[in-house]
């Protein structure tokens, strides 16, 4: 276990790379510790920053997009973490580090941190760990981009642990039909038309995606569409405004605080589902309804649980 003053929120909040990456660390390896769900407890109170969920099919260009947000993010002054979900490793569990080692950062600069994260047996797009990790991040940085693994057509968990979704769609990836019969077509609330640069096929996407939305979200007018171009930078800015607008326009009008409070149930009561599986999760559903399910509780309760089950399997 990591040393209790490396899951202090206030000298995390101070900066340092390595008293940040050590805290996710024992968020990974120890995700029941006590200490660790406390400072997730605070984490949770004190946020201040965004989360993005950067999501879209594979080569649509997510990291490369992601490297010049970040560059765009710092030369305003704001920091920024990223959280890479990778696809896993079939011999060590870990991530493969194929989205991480496309984004190029300072190692100097105190205002980026970039953690991979591997999504093992997740197919959402998203790891068992996204949530809780990007509940920490947003408490020490403006921005939080999880971005995650390359998706295919019903994969929606990013919308369980981010603020905005992201959706990146390729410029001659199909027609309007193919944009119609993805689900996760239901869930952004930007979509960003990737590789700008390729003109009239980038501008036939963005109209595709506007039919598709008009027909699968439920209030397609309030879904930003922007073509940009990571190579050549046009659209960034104007990307990152509108991103920046949707963020403010849900926090003014409390859909934010309320979208987060709907995220932290689902999570709490996936881990109940992991310990306790459907039957004890029902037992249980008369006393959560009166409970905020604050991350210590949920340590609290799946730990009593194991050390209960642990005392009756020795007795077989």
């Amino acid at each position: 276990m990591t040393t209790t003053a490396t899951l202090d929120l206030a000298m995390l909040q101070k900066g340092g790379k390595g008293h940040i990456a050590r805290a996710l660390s024992a968020l990974e390896e120890h995700p029941g510790d006590p200490e660790v769900a406390r400072l997730l407890d605070e984490a949770s109170a004190a946020a201040k920053g965004t989360v993005l969920g950067l999501t879209g099919p594979p080569g649509v260009g997510k990291s490369t997009f992601t490297n010049a947000l970040i560059a765009r993010i710092r030369a305003r002054d704001q920091s920024v973490a990223v959280i890479a979900v990778d696809p896993s490793s079939r011999r060590s569990g870990g991530a493969l580090l194929g989205d991480r080692t496309r984004i190029e950062t300072d190692p100097e600069d105190s205002g980026v941190f970039v953690r991979s994260m591997a999504a093992r047996n997740r197919l959402g797009g998203v790891a068992d760990l996204t949530y809780p990790a990007a509940v920490l991040m947003r408490a020490l940085f403006d921005w939080v981009i999880v971005e995650t693994v390359g998706v295919g057509q019903s994969e929606t968990e990013i919308v369980d642990c981010s603020d905005l979704v992201v959706f990146c769609a390729q410029p001659g990836s199909g027609d309007a039909l193919q944009f119609m019969k993805a689900g996760i077509m239901e869930v952004p609330d930007v979509v960003l038309v990737t590789k700008g640069d390729m003109g009239a096929i980038a501008r036939r996407a963005a109209a595709d995606v506007k039919g598709a939305l008009s027909l699968a979200a439920d209030d397609a007018g309030s879904v930003g569409i922007a073509i940009v171009s990571a190579q050549s930078g046009d659209g960034l800015e104007e990307a990152l405004d509108l991103i920046a607008s949707l963020a403010r326009k849900k926090q003014d009008a409390g859909h934010m605080n309320d979208r987060r409070s709907l995220q932290h149930r689902i999570w709490a009561e996936s881990q109940l589902v992991q310990t306790l599986g459907n039957a004890g999760l029902s037992m249980l559903k008369n006393r959560l309804s009166r409970t905020e399910l604050h991350f210590s509780e949920v340590s609290d309760l799946t730990n009593r649980v194991s050390v209960k089950l642990r005392a009756v399997l020795e007795t077989l």
